[in-house]
């Protein structure tokens, strides 16, 4: 029989893609013993205001991020389906025939019960964690009792350096003129460049084309 594979699932809106979240997802990969770690952009979170960059924009810098990089996977499940971005439709729509463990924030972790259908996301993955200034790795209350209930999924723990970058502040530096060398991948920054995203609004237009 053969072994299940364990994926590693990593969403976000990658608007853009930065130094912390390829570092997040090797870390899990690494600490968690995981085959590989599927990166999940959004298409359209309900919980956050419209991404500033077009999918396919938002999917190349993903691309030249992860370079050659076998072990990180775009899976592009979410872009593909129609409508806002709920991570329920992600998770019932993966294959059964791996098991998958879902990587957070500890910002994320704390507004999780927040999430539409959360427990049963619950259902199809288990929670791994990692630190982030500001945010304790710890699950809000009700999140902790429904982990109790189901003991074979317990949440994990990803030991990771804090990295404060994050897209917001990318942006805005980007709109600024200000350096951002030290916080993106050569060829992302080199794509925002010639496609000329974030800066002094060009993002208004490449969204619509």
């Amino acid at each position: 029989m053969a072994r299940r594979l364990k994926i590693g699932l990593l969403g976000g809106s990658f608007d853009p893609v930065h130094r912390a979240h390829i570092r997040l997802a090797r870390a899990a990969r690494a600490h968690l013993g995981l085959d590989l770690v599927q990166l999940i952009p959004a298409a359209a979170p309900w919980q956050r205001s419209p991404l500033q960059t077009a999918a396919r924009h938002r999917l190349r810098m993903l691309e030249l991020a992860c370079g050659d990089d076998s072990s990180l996977v775009i899976n592009p499940i979410e872009l593909d389906r129609s409508g806002q971005t709920y991570t329920i439709d992600t998770v019932r729509a993966l294959d059964p025939g791996a098991d998958y463990v879902w990587i957070l924030g500890a910002d994320q972790l704390a507004n999780f019960c927040t999430w539409h259908r959360w427990r049963d996301i619950l259902e199809h993955v288990q929670l791994a964690v990692a630190c982030r200034p500001g945010f304790a790795p710890e699950p809000p209350a009700e999140l902790r009792q429904a982990l109790r209930a189901a003991p074979a999924k317990p949440l994990l723990r990803i030991p990771f350096e804090a990295d404060p970058v994050s897209a917001t502040q990318i942006r805005t530096a980007l709109a600024r003129g200000l350096p951002v060398h030290d916080m993106l991948h050569p060829q992302v920054l080199s794509y925002i460049h010639t496609h000329h995203l974030y800066q002094n609004g060009a993002h208004a237009q490449e969204i619509t084309t």
